[in-house]
Parts: C-alpha cells; structure tokens; sequence
C-alpha cells in the first residue's frame, strides 16, 4: 500500500460515488471527516465509515464534530442531543466537581455513541476563551470566559473520550475565542499583546500540550505574525504552538475551504503545508476542491509521519464501562433528548 497523504478529506453524500472510491484509493488521504450532509440513520453511518476505510484500504481515522450544543453532527433520534459546552461550564461555576464530573461523562458517552459506527476522532475539545464582543463562531461552545474552566473542562472532555477509545483533537490551536469575525466568512484580526494572549488564550492548550491531536485556528495575532492567519503562519506554528505552548503532536488545519484564508483551494492547501501543518483538513467533500489539495499535500513523512503513527497506536484503549450506568448518571445532571 502506497503512503498515506497528510490530509483528512471529506465527502459529498450519504454514500460514496464510484468516482470518490476511486479517488480516495488513488490518493491515500490519511483520514476521512463526516458532516451533517453524510449522517441519516445508524447503518448508513456505519457502512460509510467502512467504506471510507475500504476506500483506502486500511483502518484509516474517521474524525466528526461532535461537540453537543450547535455543533453536534449526529442527532436525535440517531443519538441525544447533548448541552453545549456553556452549558457543561455554568454547571461548574454552580458546582465545580459536578461541572468536571459532567464533562467527562458526557464525552464518555460520546464515545459509546462514535465507536458504535466506527467514529474514533471526536474534534472535541474546544479551547478557545471567548471574550465580550467576541465572535459567535465559538460564542457558546465555550465552557466559559476564564482560562481556568476552559482548561479544567477540556481536560475532562478530552479523558472522558479516551477511555471510551476515542481520540480528540483539541481546537483551535492557539485560541479563536478573541476572534471579532467568523473565520467560516472573513479573517479574524486579534490586537491583543502577546502577554495577554499568553494569560488568557494560549493557557489552557499548554496545559493541555500533551494530547495527540489539535486543530490550528485561521486567525491573525498582529503582535507575532500580521500577515498570516496561525493556520498558514510559520512564526505561530514554531515560536507558539510548538514553542510556548510546547505541542509535540499532530497538528491538522481547519478547513481549507473556509473564507478566512486567501488564494485558491490549492495555494491554500501549499501555504498550510508551508506553515507548518502536519495534515491538511479538507471538509465539504467537493470533487474539484479535493483534487487541488491533493496536487498541493505531499506523503506524509519525517516528524510528521511519526506523529501520524503515535495517534494511530493510541486507538483501541477502552475502560469496559457500563453504558446504561454511565447514561443514567449523566442524566441525573443533564436532561438529554
């Protein structure tokens, strides 16, 4: 089998067409990604992840976002709809050890829930710390407006879906929560000194430094690098994310597509590489799209290979707890339909 690419690619529907298939086997991405466009009923999720991996011909990640809240790929009546991340934090300013506890049982399940169709990457936790007036891109995924409960509630989130054997990725490396625009449309441009940043927007991913996957942010930082968004920049990715902040593991973009970031999809995909970026993320499954980046995404190799193999070696760890206990104790906090 030909090395896989450093890129996670998405896909168009609900079934793979014979020219995707075909596409993904000749091109070898790393990893695929599921949205809302390719869930319907529970044996569809599951025979696409597998023919997602059939594709590739190994047991390539399949990655998803879901979060609880707004961002939740999979919903009723496939799975319940879980509170978002505001709602786990309001929980803890109440009562701290209950918020904590909830975090992670809710991760917890959505491990059950992923690993049932072969999901095994849940783009979870999110990092960022918002600040007022910031954009509602993040808004209230956030478990809340201080590092502290940021940082305590994804480090229970992200160990609540290890023991369930799923890996996450935390987001958005180094922090979106200042951002004044939605990155999906236009790119955010952040004032703030690097000491503030370093205070409230950096602290809880280096506390957090030693998990094996995060997602970078298509945000500028003008007092560290003003003319590229963290995504493409090559001083963030060095002097910040794997400098101050000390990440040592897999580093993906977010999505190629979105507006934030100039160019065509291709030069998009090149600069990212440029960067500094271990994997290449390409999420709306669109054909022409797919075939720029994977013109502009070499095979993956040295360091970043290296990191690819530690997230795959990671996969396969579960702690064999009851679901139907695990579901009745989060109920007891969280109403879940």
């Amino acid at each position: 089998m030909s090395q896989s690419k450093a890129m996670i690619l998405g896909c168009s529907g609900l079934t793979l067409t014979p020219d995707e298939i075909a596409f993904y086997r000749d091109e070898q991405p790393w990893g695929f990604i599921l949205f809302g466009r390719n869930v319907s009923e529970a044996a569809q999720i599951t025979d696409l992840v597998a023919a997602l991996r059939d594709s590739v011909g190994s047991d390539a990640p399949v990655l998803i976002d879901q979060e609880g809240g707004r961002v939740q790929r999979i919903r009723p009546p496939v799975v319940p709809h879980y509170p978002s991340g505001q709602a786990l934090g309001d929980l803890y300013r109440q009562d701290r050890d209950a918020g904590l506890r909830a975090a992670w049982l809710m991760s917890r399940l959505h491990a059950f829930d992923l690993l049932r169709f072969g999901i095994n990457v849940d783009c979870l936790p999110v990092l960022d710390v918002p600040v007022e007036g910031s954009s509602n891109v993040i808004g209230n995924r956030a478990y809340g407006f201080e590092p502290v409960t940021v940082t305590e509630m994804g480090q229970a989130a992200s160990e609540g879906l290890k023991a369930g054997g799923v890996l996450p990725v935390m987001k958005h490396m180094p922090g979106h929560g200042r951002g004044m625009a939605d990155s999906h449309h236009e790119l955010p441009v952040v004032g703030a000194s690097r000491a503030e940043l370093e205070a409230h927007d950096f602290a809880p991913f280096v506390a957090l430094k030693d998990e094996l996957m995060a997602m970078t942010c298509h945000v500028v930082y003008t007092a560290i690098d003003p003319d590229h968004p963290a995504t493409t920049s090559r001083i963030v990715i060095d002097e910040i994310i794997r400098g101050h902040i000390g990440f040592r593991g897999l580093l993906m973009s977010d999505d190629t597509s979105m507006n934030a970031l100039k160019g065509t999809i291709g030069e998009r995909a090149a600069n990212i590489v440029a960067g500094g970026c271990d994997i290449v993320l390409h999420c709306n499954g669109a054909m022409d799209e797919m075939r720029q980046v994977v013109a502009n995404v070499p095979p993956l190799a040295g360091a970043s290979l290296a990191r690819a193999k530690a997230v795959e070696a990671a996969f396969g760890n579960t702690d064999g707890l009851d679901e139907t206990a695990v579901r009745a104790e989060f109920e007891a906090l969280f109403a879940i339909v």
